[in-house]
């Protein structure tokens, strides 16, 4: 299982993400460097971790179209392992993306406009750069108006089209100490298709709860928070 940091950027400040709230976001105060730069963070991330991968929520352009071009450039530039959710609705979104080259691109409930532009997506888009973020707040799932609001139904929706990345995320875990609350979609997830690739996160504390995620067989696990704490020990981490 892998652990990816997640970098969460707001205002082009890394930001603490807390249950969701944007509203209540803040720059961020860490354990692992001064200040709250989004590249220094980023360096501290694959320095302490050794790993390459990143996490970038891009919460400009998620809330405000207003994507931070020059940091995805800069990042890739550093030979970045770059997961971009930088708010893409539509096919045209993801094209610039792919031009920067950016490996793995988020595409999420939130901010994905229609289900029916997933088939288009999927016959434009190399499947194995896309990873479909099921987003939900409190265990309901956060789409417009034309997606269902049964996360069964979401899931098949897209496994229908080829697309088979997913992340499950519920914001409402994020900061939150409450050590994820998604199992019960993972294991759904995991019958529906045995070979998926499914991440998941939100409110880890520590290293039983890595622990835990493990023996769920998740491929992969988002952290932040407790990193930046100091509750989970970097060596714990790797």
């Amino acid at each position: 299982m892998r652990l990816i940091p997640v970098l969460d950027v707001f205002d082009t400040v890394a930001v603490r993400g807390v249950g969701g709230r944007r509203n209540e976001y803040r720059p961020l105060v860490t354990q692992l460097c001064e200040g709250s730069d989004p590249l220094t963070v980023a360096a501290a991330y694959r320095a302490r971790l050794n790993t390459p991968a990143l996490y970038l929520a891009d919460l400009d352009a998620i809330l405000h179209r207003r994507p931070n071009t020059a940091l995805y450039r800069d990042l890739l530039e550093r030979d970045t392992e770059l997961w971009l959710d930088a708010g893409v609705q539509c096919p045209a979104d993801v094209a610039p993306l792919l031009d920067l080259g950016v490996p793995t691109i988020i595409v999420g409930l939130e901010s994905w406009r229609s289900p029916s532009e997933m088939t288009a997506l999927a016959m434009s888009v190399p499947r194995e750069r896309l990873l479909f973020s099921l987003d939900l707040r409190n265990g309901q799932p956060c789409g417009g108006v034309d997606w269902s609001d049964d996360p069964s139904v979401i899931m098949d929706t897209v496994l229908v089209t080829g697309i088979d990345r997913f992340l499950i995320l519920d914001l409402h875990d994020v900061g939150q100490h409450t050590g994820g609350s998604t199992a019960a979609l993972c294991r759904a997830l995991r019958e529906r298709s045995p070979t998926a690739e499914i991440i998941t996160g939100g409110g880890i504390r520590n290293e039983d709860d890595i622990r835990r995620w493990e023996q769920h067989g998740i491929d992969g696990l988002l952290i932040a928070s407790a990193i930046h704490d100091g509750r989970l020990q970097l060596a714990d981490a790797q």
